[in-house]
């Protein structure tokens, strides 16, 4: 049996973010502006189908697929919305289930570190594949369960706030976000981040 983990419709991918997938994803890379679908399954290896199904049934063009042994990932993108959405309709059809039946996001955890220090700078900026961190400036940590929804945090702190990105993880066990800026910007973002989170619907993680 196939479980839905995370669905989240992107509207307007935010320029950060599409060049932060543009830079690690494998796939056909996106641009900003343009609509974009996550979708997250259990058990990991019928990602494969899944993509195949939206691509046979729409014009999208996928930038992420990711296999692991638990959970699998892909990422699809149009600038037409509808495409996109269609792709969405045609994998839910094929699943057998709704949007709703998706697994509401969990917040691990999520802490904002003010005017961090140098060496720890330098150790974010060693493992980080987006922007860098600066002495002085506040990080954002958040931590989600579906690992894919870190994704639509992302999306939606980019709108909300003047600041960087510096990692995003949206695989595997816990989904993680690094935002970096100042102080002010920064707990906008985190507000916008978190707002997001608690916005989406779905159903309630069977371990929490």
């Amino acid at each position: 049996m196939i479980t839905l983990r995370t669905y989240v419709f992107l509207d307007n991918l935010q320029a950060q973010l599409a060049s932060y997938i543009g830079s690690t994803a494998k796939g056909f890379l996106p641009v900003p502006g343009v609509a974009s679908l996550f979708v997250e399954i259990a058990p990991g290896l019928a990602i494969n189908r899944i993509l195949d199904v939206a691509l046979k049934a729409t014009k999208v063009q996928p930038a992420v697929q990711i296999v692991e042994r638990a959970y699998g990932l892909l990422e699809v993108h149009d600038k037409d919305q509808g495409e996109v959405r269609s792709a969405g309709s045609a994998i839910l059809d094929y699943l057998e289930v709704k949007e709703a039946d998706r697994i509401k996001p969990f917040i691990a955890s999520n802490e904002i570190i003010r005017s961090v220090e140098p060496y720890q700078c330098q150790l974010i900026n060693r493992n980080r594949s987006g922007s860098m961190i600066l002495p002085g400036e506040s990080l954002f940590i958040l931590e989600t369960e579906p690992a894919g929804y870190v994704i639509y945090a992302a999306n939606e702190a980019e709108k909300a706030a003047n600041i960087k990105l510096v990692e995003v993880r949206p695989f595997g066990a816990l989904g993680r976000l690094y935002l970096a800026g100042s102080e002010s910007e920064i707990d906008s973002a985190a507000s916008a981040a978190i707002k997001a989170m608690e916005s989406i619907e779905g159903k309630p993680l069977k371990s929490k």
